[in-house]
């Protein structure tokens, strides 16, 4: 069996995580029991509810334990298998967390998901066709419920989930824009990923800069926002909302090293009678089938070209998944392993 390296989580932050926090260290891979199989990961996802996860307080998910490999998406291949409905070679999505190869009960079910590499690459199950995508059309389909002509905005929107909802509000004739930090985001989200404005926030310091590059941006208002950062973002947002303007509130990536972020006017949400709804796309397994459907036949046909920024080797997981955190990557992030 093959020597395993894995990244485990030995503290958590106080404040800022930093590398720190994490230890490499190498183990013995065990022997297989009937009904397991085992795991070459190809690719690690990083997303940011990982950063809530390192926290030892109450959120919607369990903490990391301590002295466990930090969990995490992965697609690899089946290099070894004790059960019928796995061969090896067959690619496989699941949680295996920041290590190299996983053993896994495969009796359990949803642990490992079957995909098919030959119209979409591996890594984009871990993207636009995996988690993140689902998150964005949950939040899109099921909570803005756009209209055709609506106005939709979202924030981080050269990231993995941000793209997809761009992208997914286009086919369904919205007007989009989005917020992105830095003019070569900006020029991605508007050429390549179709989007009709996109907002540099680095270029708006105040939030009356940002709510006036969204009143230039959006002259209707807006009807729907997806909401990936929170504080002040979220803030301009709500002063250019439409009356009955709905929000999907997916991430909150501004107060992720613990600072509180207060709401400046939280009467808009009386006065312009919004519905802001937060969601955790792991609650609502019922949607994937429909939503990888689309999202495949997007990836697939070349409609929905994804960004990926990739770090190399197990090593580099930690200060990818920092730059993560501070907006550095390009598209979504993922650690390539083989």
């Amino acid at each position: 069996m093959p020597l395993n390296k894995q990244i485990l989580l030995v503290s958590r932050p106080q404040g800022e995580a930093s590398v720190d926090n994490f230890r490499l260290v190498q183990t013995e891979t065990p022997p297989l029991a009937d009904g397991q199989v085992l795991v070459q990961h190809h690719y690690l996802s990083l997303d940011p509810y990982m950063r809530g996860r390192m926290n030892e307080g109450k959120s919607y998910a369990a903490p990391q334990p301590l002295n466990e490999v930090m969990i995490g998406g992965t697609v690899g291949q089946v290099v070894e298998s004790r059960h019928p409905r796995y061969a090896v070679g067959d690619w496989v999505v699941g949680m295996g967390g920041w290590q190299e190869y996983s053993v896994v009960d495969a009796n359990q079910p949803g642990v490992l998901r079957k995909v098919d590499v030959s119209r979409i690459p591996p890594s984009h199950y871990l993207g636009a066709v995996g988690m993140p995508g689902v998150t964005a059309w949950y939040g899109l389909v099921k909570i803005i419920e756009p209209k055709a002509g609506q106005t939709i905005t979202v924030s981080a929107a050269a990231g993995a989930v941000g793209s997809a909802v761009g992208v997914l509000a286009k086919q369904r004739g919205c007007r989009v824009v989005g917020i992105a930090g830095g003019p070569d985001k900006c020029a991605y989200v508007r050429d390549e990923l179709g989007f009709d404005d996109c907002i540099d926030y680095r270029e708006h310091r105040d939030l009356k800069s940002l709510a006036g590059a969204l009143k230039a941006a959006c002259p209707n208002g807006i009807d729907g926002h997806f909401e990936n950062v929170g504080g002040m973002v979220l803030d301009a947002v709500m002063l250019r909302a439409n009356a009955f303007s709905r929000v999907a509130l997916c991430g909150m990536i501004a107060g992720y090293d613990g600072q509180p972020l207060p709401m400046l006017n939280p009467a808009l949400i009386l006065i312009n009678r919004m519905r802001i709804e937060g969601f955790i796309v792991s609650e609502h397994m019922e949607v994937w089938p429909e939503a990888l459907a689309e999202l495949g036949e997007l990836v697939g046909s070349g409609r929905y070209r994804p960004r990926e920024s990739i770090a190399h080797g197990i090593a580099s997981a930690p200060e990818a998944f920092l730059g993560l955190l501070k907006g550095r990557n390009f598209g979504k992030q993922l650690v390539k392993l083989v």
